[in-house]
């Protein structure tokens, strides 16, 4: 039998020209999403290296974060020490030990320092809520919004915040315009 004889087989010529013309459409479909997916892919491998070398900065920066706020109470007792240490006619024994006190507590802040650790508030600096902590606001011979006076340092290791200075601001001095508002938190 020839394909003339059989009015139920297709034209196998018109057939093939129709497929070809819908495979190559369907393979250019698929190759395009391929290409796309791909795309993607990459560029999410890339994100994830980016993401994976900034938190290994992060941590090397960062690593002595907590060893480091361990270490903040000992250079606090330090630095109240020498604060409160009587400075008028002691014996030499104890300017001798003072001076140790003072050796100590400079090597402590030097050491900190190498290691990005700085510490913060000082009297005259203008208050900065990233940085320091209100505990109170009082008339001063300062302008308003400027420290008064520093009741514990504050620590930064490289950006971060460890620990804020607890400070007095001043509210400028008596009868002065009112100073602007200042957050305490207590």
């Amino acid at each position: 039998m020839t394909d003339e004889a059989n009015p139920q087989q297709p034209d196998t010529a018109a057939l093939d020209a129709a497929g070809e013309a819908f495979d190559v459409a369907t393979l250019q479909a698929e190759l395009a999403k391929a290409k796309d997916d791909m795309l993607r892919a990459l560029a999410d491998a890339e994100n994830t290296r980016r993401r994976a070398e900034r938190q290994a900065v992060e941590a090397r920066a960062y690593a002595i974060d907590r060893f480091a706020q361990d270490l903040l109470p000992i250079a606090d007792t330090l630095e109240r020490a020498l604060m409160t240490a009587p400075r008028d006619d002691q014996d030499e024994g104890f300017r001798n030990l003072l001076t140790g006190v003072e050796l100590t507590e400079r090597s402590l802040v030097d050491a900190f320092a190498r290691h990005g650790l700085k510490r913060i508030g000082a009297r005259g600096e203008q208050f900065d809520p990233k940085v320091h902590q209100a505990v109170a606001q009082a008339p001063g011979d300062q302008p308003a919004g400027t420290i008064q006076e520093v009741l514990q340092s504050g620590y930064v290791l490289g950006d971060r915040t460890l620990r804020a200075a607890m400070v007095l601001v001043s509210a400028g001095p008596a009868g002065a315009a009112p100073a602007p508002h200042v957050d305490i938190k207590v």
